[in-house]
């Protein structure tokens, strides 16, 4: 049987069976397992082998660092505990705060129970959604920046607020962050990012979210909708 080209809306929409299958799904191998990396892991191969099955598609490396590196996917798949819905990233360069981190994420949140009787576990997924590269900023940062810019801030206001925020660049590249900022202010972004060797994501914001917002497709909501 020859594969189809995997799509974003394809991505979507197999994200969506996936999460509802799993839901109900008794896994012996979690059951007991604490370790959120290791839950993470897991199910991450899980979808991709879910995904392979039917589709042809480009898989990423620990190289790239991105799960489905394709130009037209270009995105990275997260997995998360619904307890602390975060997970960290590879620190490209400052930019990515504010601008977004260059690709899009599809996040799977789930509500993890073990069946002590019976000796397995449920991920209930409680979330899942597709947010695209440019909703991938820090939330405060770029509301802060672009309140800024409608009020008239010059290029010294704005690196000002760049080393308030303590965003890891020199003077150089904060001024060139700035030029670019008046020229092509960024989108609100969605995402509470934390300075570190690597970038610590958080996604409650996007757990929490009701409204419609352009670039964030919530897949399932289980959150809200109770």
């Amino acid at each position: 049987m020859s594969k189809i080209k995997l799509t974003i809306p394809k991505l979507i929409e197999e994200a969506k069976l996936f999460c509802n299958i799993e839901s109900k799904f008794m896994n012996k191998e979690l059951f007991g397992v604490t370790d959120g990396k290791a839950v993470g892991t897991f199910v991450e191969h899980k979808f991709q082998d879910y995904l392979s099955v039917k589709y042809d598609y480009v898989l990423g490396s620990s190289a790239n660092g991105i799960d489905l590196p394709s130009d037209e996917i270009l995105t990275d798949i997260k997995v998360t505990s619904i307890k602390q819905p975060q997970s960290s990233c590879p620190f490209k360069n400052p930019e990515q705060k504010i601008f977004g981190l260059g690709y899009n994420l599809l996040v799977f949140v789930y509500d993890k129970t073990d069946n002590n009787a019976k000796k397995y576990a449920t991920l209930n997924f409680c979330s899942c959604s597709f947010i695209e590269k440019e909703r991938t900023g820090d939330y405060t940062t770029t509301k802060r920046i672009s309140e800024m810019v409608k009020d008239g801030a010059n290029k010294e206001d704005i690196v000002a607020y760049l080393i308030d925020r303590n965003i890891p660049a020199d003077d150089t590249v904060l001024y060139k962050i700035a030029e670019r900022i008046l020229t092509n202010p960024p989108k609100l972004g969605y995402l509470t990012i934390s300075n570190a060797l690597q970038w610590r994501l958080q996604y409650q914001r996007i757990v929490d979210l009701t409204d419609q917002v352009g670039g964030i497709i919530k897949i399932i909501d289980k959150v809200n909708s109770k």
